[in-house]
C-alpha cells in the first residue's frame, strides 16, 4: 500500500525521461516540491493513526472513526489552502529550486500547476489510510491505493506521448489517481458513519487534539523537506544531468523506504492498541519483531539493488550524462537499505507509543548536524552528489543510533498519551 504512490513516480519518472533531460529535471523540481508537501502533512495519516489505535485498542470504535471524520476536515481545509498558495507562487518557487530561471524552471512551473490541484485529494486519502490503519483496517486502503495509482500508471504513458500532452500529461494523470482514492475513502467513511450513527460536524476540540499531535510531527516532517530541499538545490546547480540522476536516485530511496515503511504502519498500529489495552509487554516484543523484519528486509533490498545495477538506471533515462551521474549515487542508495529498514520499524514503535516529540527532536538534530552542513559544503568544494548522499546516509545512521536507544529503555512505553481530548 505503501509503496503504490511512490511506485507510480517511479514510473512516471521514466516515462517523462524518455522525453529528455529538461522535462525531467522540471519533473524533478515540480514533483519534489509536491512530494515536500505531502512529506509535510503526513502526520494526517501518522498521527490519526496514533489516535485511532489507541481508541480502538480502548474498545471504543466510534471513537477511533470520529478521529477519521476530523482529520478528513483537517485534510481538505488545509489541501484547498495549499492549492490556492501553489497556484500563487509556483513560479518563484520553482525558480528558486532550479537555481533561476530557465527551461527546467519553466517546465516544472507547468507540471506544478496541474498537480497541485490535486492537494486536497492527496490529504484526504492521507487522513483515510490513518484511520483505518488505527481499527486495524489494512485491506481496504490497500485497495484503494492501487485503485488510484493505477489509474494513474494507466493515464501516465497515454497522455504524455499518445495524446501528445507532454509533461503536463504526467500532471493530469496524477491528479486523476488521487480523485480515484479519495472518493473511496470518503465513501468507506459515510458508510462507517451511519452504520455507528455518526455524524460529519466537525468538532474545533478534536481539531485541536489532531493539530497538538500533528505539531511535533510536522517539526519533524519540516526539518526533513528542508534537509531535502538544501540537498536537491545543491544538486540542481550543478546541472540539469546531475539533477536527474538525483531525482532518479531519490524516487527509489522513497519507494524503498515506504516499503520498508510497511513494518512502521505494523508496529504504529500494534503498539497503539497494546498500549491502549494496557499490555505494554506486547508494545515491547512488537519491536523486536519489527526490528529484525526491518533489518532483514533491508539487506534483501540493498543486495538487489546492486545485483540490478546495470539494468535499472537506464529504464529511467538514455542520457549517458544522466547514466554516469547516476552510477556515483547507486552504492549509497544500496548499502543505506539495511540501517533504514530499522530506523523507519523503530519510527514506527515509538510514533504508536506516542513518543512524537522525541522522534521530533532526534530528526532535528540529525538533519542539522549531518545531512545540511553536509549537503551544503559538498555545493562549496564540489562534491556533487557523492557529498550529498553522504550527508543523506549520515543522516539515518545518527537518527539509528538514537531511536535504538529510546526504544532499549522503558521511557517510551509511559510516553504522553495520543488521546487526551
Amino acid at each position: 500500500m505503501l509503496a503504490a504512490e511512490p511506485l507510480y513516480l517511479l514510473v512516471d519518472t521514466a516515462v517523462i525521461g524518455n522525453l529528455g533531460t529538461v522535462p525531467l529535471g522540471g519533473l524533478a523540481v515540480g514533483g519534489g516540491l509536491l512530494a515536500y508537501v505531502a512529506a509535510l502533512l503526513n502526520f494526517l495519516a501518522y498521527g490519526t493513526t496514533a489516535r485511532a489505535a489507541r481508541r480502538s485498542g480502548a474498545g471504543d470504535r466510534a471513537g477511533a472513526v470520529a478521529e477519521g471524520v476530523q482529520a478528513s476536515w483537517l485534510a481538505l481545509g488545509l489541501g484547498v489552502l495549499l492549492t490556492l498558495a501553489f497556484q500563487l507562487l509556483a513560479g518563484p518557487l520553482t525558480r528558486l529550486l532550479a537555481g533561476g530561471a530557465g527551461p527546467v524552471a519553466d517546465a516544472a512551473e507547468q507540471w506544478l500547476r496541474v498537480a497541485s490541484t490535486g492537494l486536497p485529494l492527496l490529504l484526504l486519502a492521507l487522513a483515510g489510510n490513518g484511520w483505518l490503519r488505527g481499527v486495524q483496517e489494512l485491506r481496504r486502503p490497500v485497495r484503494y491505493v492501487l485503485a488510484g495509482s493505477l489509474v494513474s500508471l494507466v493515464l501516465c504513458p497515454l497522455l504524455v506521448h499518445p495524446a501528445g500532452l507532454g509533461l503536463v500529461g504526467s500532471a493530469v494523470a496524477n491528479v486523476a489517481g488521487q480523485a480515484v482514492s479519495a472518493v473511496c475513502f470518503a465513501v468507506t467513511l459515510a458508510r462507517e458513519l451511519r452504520r455507528l450513527g455518526l455524524d460529519w460536524r466537525p468538532r474545533p476540540a478534536a481539531l485541536r487534539a489532531h493539530l497538538v499531535l500533528g505539531r511535533d510531527l510536522l517539526v519533524r516532517a519540516a526539518v526533513l523537506q528542508f534537509a531535502f530541499a538544501a540537498a536537491a538545490a545543491v544538486v540542481a546547480r550543478s546541472g540539469a544531468a546531475p539533477l536527474g540522476a538525483h531525482q532518479i536516485a531519490l524516487q527509489l530511496w522513497l519507494f524503498l523506504a515506504l516499503v520498508l515503511d510497511a513494518y512502521a504502519i505494523a508496529a504504529q498500529t500494534l503498539v497503539g492498541h497494546a498500549l491502549g489495552a494496557g499490555r505494554p509487554g506486547d508494545a515491547r516484543r512488537t519491536a523486536v519483531r519489527v526490528t529484525r523484519w526491518g533489518l532483514g528486509t533491508g539487506v534483501v533490498v540493498g543486495l538487489v539493488l546492486l545485483a540490478l545495477r546495470p539494468v535499472l538506471p537506464p529504464l529511467f533515462t538514455d542520457d549517458p550524462a544522466v547514466l554516469a551521474q547516476a552510477a556515483v549515487v547507486w552504492w549509497f542508495l544500496a548499502l543505506m537499505q539495511p540501517l533504514a529498514g530499522v530506523v523507519f520499524a523503530l519510527d514506527g514503535v515509538l510514533m504508536g507509543a506516542g513518543d512524537v516529540a522525541y522522534l521530533r527532536t532526534v530528526t532535528l538534530a540529525a538533519a542539522l548536524l549531518g545531512f545540511v552542513p553536509l549537503s551544503l559544503l559538498s555545493g562549496w568544494l564540489d562534491w556533487g552528489l557523492a557529498g550529498v548522499w553522504t550527508g543523506l546516509t549520515l543522516f539515518i545512521v545518527l537518527r539509528l543510533v538514537a531511536v535504538g536507544l529510546r526504544v532499549a529503555g522503558d521511557r517510551w512505553l509511559g510516553a504522553p498519551g495520543t488521546v487526551s481530548s
